[in-house]
């Protein structure tokens, strides 16, 4: 079984065609997640109405919590499927996704499932992508598209909730220089990326360059000066 999760908070106008996606999905032995952290608008409306057409498959919580990573947290620990995919509020999955993904899952305990990402902007394409698990240590694979083992969650630990945007590269990161970790690259549009969320800015750009340092990837002149550049190129850009 696959568990599907979605972390939302005040997202009534873009969950809908995210919810919509894991039910049109062509593979069907899957329990989807939704963490709510406690909407103030239509968004748990959204998903209650929804509820009987998944037949069983759909549950949801909805509570305060602390930011995004620590709803992915929660959802994972209740997932009860063999892989876990993480499918954001305003994202959506190809009619395939899983079926693909289960297709390529090779069995192993400790396995990551990737695929190639489309990001738009609006209505319009901007790229269609895949980053090879092979460069983690310069740059983030396509996390949306990502398919984690539970036993993986379980035993390397969830995502760190110090982070505000790049707890997921963090945690590819950490269990890539394991070694123990088999990373399966499907070369297939898994997911739709929503452009311009808080990660492509500048203070995900300042975690990164933290946690390169944090394992040893980077110099600490190289991280502070990487710092640095974003603080500076913030300022400078407010001020225009």
């Amino acid at each position: 079984m696959i568990s599907l999760i979605t972390p939302c908070f005040n997202s009534e106008k873009t969950i809908e065609a995210t919810i919509r996606s894991v039910y049109e999905q062509t593979y069907t032995n899957f329990e989807y997640i939704i963490v709510d952290g406690g909407s103030t608008d239509n968004t748990v409306s959204i998903i209650e109405k929804w509820i009987p057409l998944f037949e069983g498959r759909l549950s949801y919580i909805s509570e305060a919590d602390k930011g995004i990573y620590d709803a992915m947290n929660k959802g994972i620990n209740m997932a009860q499927g063999n892989l876990i995919g993480i499918v954001n509020s305003d994202d959506w999955y190809e009619k395939n996704t899983v079926e693909l993904v289960t297709k390529h899952y090779t069995g192993a305990d400790y396995e990551v499932v990737y695929g190639m990402q489309r990001t738009v902007s609006g209505s319009k394409e901007i790229m269609v992508f895949i980053k090879n698990h092979e460069f983690l240590p310069d740059n983030m694979i396509t996390h949306p598209t990502c398919f984690v083992t539970k036993k993986t969650y379980q035993d390397f630990g969830y995502f760190d909730l110090t982070y505000r945007s790049s707890a997921d590269y963090d945690f590819m990161l950490k269990i890539f220089l394991n070694k123990k970790v088999k990373f399966t690259p499907v070369y297939s549009i898994l997911s739709n990326f929503a452009a311009g969320g808080m990660s492509s800015g500048q203070v995900g750009i300042r975690e990164n360059a933290r946690i390169k340092l944090k394992y040893g990837i980077i110099s600490n002149k190289k991280s502070k000066f990487i710092i640095v550049k974003s603080h500076l190129y913030e300022f400078l850009t407010k001020k225009k």
